[in-house]
């Protein structure tokens, strides 16, 4: 027997206190977006990744503290694969005496240098550079396509439902995407392609499961003719309450896996996707249709009026 099968509850007795949580998240994201900003990745940022191999298991710590004590900074390093690799982010750096970029092949080898000093067998196995202008061209894709998603979604919404619907969708969506983005500025956890990539996946994520209560709530217009629309809209989430919960259920249970056991290497997409499916369960159940529902819609919306004797328009 399931629960969660058609559950009565007053969802939208509690949007004014949904509206000031949301309200909160969402300053607070701004917040540190604007204060800290988004600790980007080197895909963005540009710079160098050198992947070092050694004979004995490496410390990131050590390979971090024996390049910093060199003179190097803003330094991110990492296991790589397994404990013997280990993968140094730097951002571009500055030749003390000339003033100018240090060239990035110049940078790896001295960076080997000073590893050699703390274990001999250090070996460079991989080395990556990515300049400025590649970083610049990322974020100016990466914006792009997240405007075009969410534009594509308020046309696929305002056909398939109506208009109200398709503001909700969007609100539920941008408001999605603010926290999540928040989250990585509150702790400084590197946003790099990954992460954008994970973002424009919540973005689906999120729609999904909005989609399945606007369908549910369009067919209970349908049925009840004299229902109030809250109660519609309260019926709708409770009847789809039971879907919603056990896709997240199962997803973050995958998602968990994923951020614990998938290595460093996806650790930034699988957190991101995590944050996004708690906040766009909640988006789908709350935001969506308090936004839905403060616009207005009503099953006349829905439901075109027939016009008296439209069955006779045939006849000349």
């Amino acid at each position: 027997m399931n629960l969660l099968a058609n559950i009565k509850y007053d969802f939208m007795g509690h949007r004014k206190m949904a509206l000031i949580l949301s309200s909160i998240m969402i300053l607070v994201a701004f917040g540190s977006l604007f204060a800290r900003g988004l600790n980007l990745g080197l895909d963005f940022t540009g710079g160098t990744v050198v992947v070092v191999n050694f004979d004995q298991k490496a410390s990131p710590a050590d390979v971090r503290e024996q390049l910093e004590a060199a003179g190097y900074e803003k330094l991110v390093v990492k296991n790589f694969g397994t404990s013997q690799d280990v993968e140094i982010t730097v951002p571009p750096q500055v030749d003390a005496t000339t003033g100018l970029v240090v060239d990035d092949a110049k940078l790896s080898n001295d960076m080997l240098e000073v590893l050699q000093k703390l274990d001999a067998s250090a070996e460079i196995t991989k080395a990556d550079f990515v300049g400025s202008q590649v970083g610049d061209e990322l974020i100016e894709q990466g914006s792009l396509a997240l405007l075009y998603a969410i534009m594509g979604i308020l046309i696929y919404v305002t056909i398939r439902f109506e208009w109200r619907f398709s503001l909700g969708a969007i609100a539920a969506l941008v408001h999605d995407i603010i926290i999540t983005a928040g989250v990585f500025s509150l702790w400084q956890v590197e946003f790099d392609l990954t992460v954008l990539a994970a973002l424009l996946a919540v973005i689906g994520y999120s729609l999904n499961d909005t989609i399945v209560v606007f369908d549910r709530i369009r067919e209970n217009f349908r049925k009840g003719r004299k229902a109030e629309t809250v109660d519609v809209i309260n019926n709708s989430i409770g009847q789809t309450l039971s879907r919603t919960v056990i896709t997240s259920f199962t997803t973050i249970l995958v998602l968990t896996a994923l951020f614990i056991f998938g290595g460093d290497l996806i650790h930034g997409f699988a957190f991101a996707l995590l944050i996004g499916v708690f906040v766009g369960t909640y988006s789908s159940i709350f935001v969506a249709t308090t936004s839905t529902l403060a616009l207005g819609i009503s099953r006349e919306d829905l439901i075109p009026v027939e016009k008296e004797g439209a069955s006779f328009d045939h006849i000349p």
